[in-house]
């Protein structure tokens, strides 16, 4: 199934890009997975809809000063719905992360908290209201998978595990890297792994992946786009192709075949 009305609590459900430059980021995801950019109205500033197939499967909003003065630098941000914004952001705080962002309302849409772990990655929770989140997921121009990189994996399985009642199961993948899946039941919902030393200087963050047909053409076409190859399409067995690629504001995303 790839088509959704609703997601289950736990489920990464919505992303959305803060950006330098909306307007290029516009044409940037135009170009590469062919999305229809609308803007909504929003009681917190401007507010883009990315649409595929004309329904909504990612969003888009322009850098607050708060951000750019901090040094943040464009990123898309994972959602996970929750059945209570104002109970998980409580147990965020108990499991000791930081919600940086206090429950709110979006107007109708739903209701919204952003927090960081408590190994430094942030996410937002999600209470859905007229607004479930991304209308497709799994198939071509939508996220597909959604990953936690960070530097204190038994840290922060405790965290989610406390938050959102993840489970954790690691398995060693071919490379020798470990790889946790986080379940809910029997059902992976979003991965975690360890930041390794050859990858420089990256921070925790949670990575999304966006599928597509072709991870080698993806790359080649957003880069014609004015975007970056960071990481070269190579092949994950049993599980696809896949390549880590920057927007040209800076937002880093991955693009995935055949997951």
């Amino acid at each position: 199934m790839t088509e959704f009305t609703s997601y289950a609590p736990g489920t990464p459900s919505w992303i959305d890009l803060v950006t330098t430059d909306p307007a290029g980021a516009k044409a940037f995801y135009a170009g590469l997975f062919g999305w229809e950019a609308t803007d909504v109205p929003s009681d917190r500033g401007g507010y883009t809809m990315f649409l595929l197939k004309g329904k909504p499967v990612a969003g888009a909003q322009g850098m607050g000063d708060d951000l750019a003065v901090g040094g943040i630098p464009p990123h898309w941000v994972t959602y996970i719905t929750v059945d209570d914004v104002d109970q998980a952001a409580a147990r965020i705080a108990v499991a000791g992360g930081i919600v940086t962002q206090k429950p709110l309302d979006v107007m109708d849409f739903g209701r919204m908290a952003v927090a960081v772990d408590p190994t430094g990655a942030s996410f937002a929770l999600w209470e859905a209201g007229a607004h479930f989140g991304s209308a497709f997921a799994n198939e071509p121009g939508s996220f597909t998978w959604n990953e936690l990189q960070t530097n204190d994996a038994d840290r922060a399985a405790a965290f989610y595990s406390a938050v959102l009642g993840w489970a954790a199961e690691s398995a060693e993948m071919p490379s020798g890297i470990t790889y946790t899946s986080f379940m809910i039941g029997d059902r992976p919902v979003a991965g975690m792994m360890t930041i390794q030393s050859d990858w420089g200087p990256v921070p925790p963050n949670w990575g999304i992946y966006l599928a597509v047909d072709d991870c080698d053409q993806a790359v080649a076409t957003a880069v014609e786009l004015g975007g970056t190859e960071e990481v070269p399409a190579q092949d994950v067995p049993d599980v696809g192709r896949f390549a880590l690629v920057k927007d040209p504001q800076g937002a880093r995303f991955y693009v995935m075949a055949g997951m």
